[in-house]
């Protein structure tokens, strides 16, 4: 039978993603991973892609793992993913090709020639988005100037979200959190952008209708659910900018946190009623991105764990077998503040040898490179607490707000050396918890559409009450400073 207290999530990352089931009674929510399956880039004559049909095959499989082995029959579905990605329906709505992935070396020149056209401090004005090299406005400018066979054919943009519920339901739909990544979306205007639109050859007819996160917006196909042996279940909008979803499960009371989204990227920002645009807040590149109940997430990207991942990667592929607990226990017994690398350097992006590439980094700056894997490890945590402090300071600095607690959530709380140096460094309390972030906040916005949860407030009650959390304290905050002041004199930017 159908259970109407029975959400389950499709969390869709980079690396690697999973299916999940929730249920809500009296007022806690409990989490129960279904599936799990590797994501990753497709490299194919020299792009990468995000493989879309094997996402589906992934997601009927859980689908039916769900039914037929777990004996689960959620009343609704929903998704989320990483932001910015897309691909072209034809006018058949066929998928003219599989999306490229966000890393896909054509955006690289992008930026800087679209600039050339329209200029940063206008593109700001519009949408208050940061200067991302992988945002869709870019992107979909290297497209133009590749002539593109997607673009010139395309008849309508779909977002990955929007790709995947298409799929599963037919509906056409963008979410409100995923469309404000787009840099195609005008916050002020509550709609796209038509400007930006037609500098990329686009129009409004191209694009989705928006719809806000914890809202009803289709139904699982019937071939479907008698392929997977789901009863029928209903789709419904969240989040689906994992991000966004994310820190709808930030166990927050109060108003002076900030937040870091910790996996593959660690987004750190500060949520807001409305977006901040200003001179400073272009200057020091934040983005103010969607979020549940229409607020905003004024935050940084900050290039996260991706150093440690591809690290990992390259070693592995070399014969050492080292795990990422391994890995970080070999961190902890390194020498402390040895050498600093700024994570958001440009050539960290996708680069074929991470070690090499911070070899380089440090070659560059006449700094000592790492001598042992747990040397690379301790730097690349050293240098991202105390970007989280730089990020902080900025914060600060534009919003004006008072800040005494961070809430880390996602993966990388489960990596507690770098909890435990996000506090030293920012001489903040931390907060860790909980590590399915993006999948509690999916189904907690799933039980909003449902009536079955209230107000954003309501809903961070319920995560209090449903998960433990870790917590960190400042320690060695004189080492951490003067750590600080060395670390400043490599910044990139």
């Amino acid at each position: 039978m159908q259970n109407t207290n029975l959400f389950l999530a499709f969390d869709f990352g980079a690396e690697s993603s999973r299916a999940v089931c929730g249920q809500l009674k009296n007022k806690k929510l409990s989490l129960r991973e279904i599936y799990r399956f590797n994501t990753g880039m497709l490299a194919l004559n020299g792009h990468f892609y995000w493989n879309i049909y094997r996402f589906y095959e992934e997601m009927l499989k859980a689908l039916t793992i769900c039914t037929q082995k777990e004996n689960l029959h959620p009343g609704s579905l929903a998704l989320d993913s990483w932001g910015v990605d897309f691909g072209f329906l034809a006018e058949d709505d066929s998928l003219v090709r599989i999306p490229y992935a966000y890393r896909d070396h054509q955006v690289t020149k992008a930026m800087p020639d679209f600039h050339n056209i329209i200029g940063p401090e206008r593109i700001y004005s519009l949408t208050g988005i940061s200067m991302q090299p992988f945002n869709s406005l870019y992107h979909l400018h290297a497209m133009n100037l590749n002539n593109d066979l997607a673009l010139k054919s395309g008849k309508r943009l779909m977002f990955i979200p929007d790709l995947l519920n298409f799929l599963l339901s037919g509906e056409k739909k963008t979410e409100f959190s995923f469309a404000t990544t787009s840099q195609l979306y005008n916050p002020f205007k509550g709609a796209w952008e038509d400007d930006l639109l037609a500098s990329v050859g686009l129009d409004s007819s191209y694009m989705n209708e928006i719809v806000a996160p914890g809202k009803i917006t289709g139904m699982l196909k019937e071939d479907l659910c008698r392929q997977t042996g789901l009863k029928q279940a209903n789709l419904t909008s969240v989040c689906s900018h994992d991000t966004g979803s994310a820190i709808v499960a930030v166990p927050a009371k109060g108003k002076d946190w900030a937040y870091i989204s910790s996996g593959t990227w660690s987004l750190m920002g500060i949520e807001t009623p409305l977006p901040i645009v200003s001179e400073k807040a272009l200057l020091y590149n934040f983005s103010n991105e969607g979020g549940a109940e229409g607020t905003f997430r004024f935050l940084k990207n900050i290039m996260g764990l991706w150093l440690l991942q591809q690290c990992q990667k390259k070693w592995a592929a070399s014969g050492a077998d080292f795990d990422y607990p391994a890995l970080i226990e070999q961190a902890g017994k390194a020498q402390p503040f040895k050498t600093f690398i700024d994570p958001d350097y440009e050539m960290f992006f996708n680069p074929s040898d991470m070690p090499a590439e911070i070899d380089n980094f440090c070659n560059l700056h006449s700094l000592e490179k790492p001598g042992t894997q747990g040397e690379y490890v301790r730097l690349i945590l050293e240098s991202l607490a105390l970007k989280y402090r730089h990020v902080l300071e900025q914060l600060t600095e534009i919003s004006g707000k008072e800040i005494n607690i961070i809430h880390i959530i996602g993966g990388g709380t489960r990596n507690r050396l770098l909890c435990q140096f996000t506090a030293n460094a920012t001489g903040k309390k931390v907060i860790a918890g909980p590590a399915e972030g993006t999948a509690a906040g999916n189904i907690l916005m799933q039980a909003v559409a449902h009536g079955k949860a209230g107000s954003l407030e309501d809903v961070r009650e319920i995560v209090r009450s449903s998960f433990d959390f870790e917590y960190y304290l400042p320690a060695e905050t004189a080492k951490w400073d003067r750590a600080y002041k060395n670390f400043l004199k490599i910044l990139v930017i």
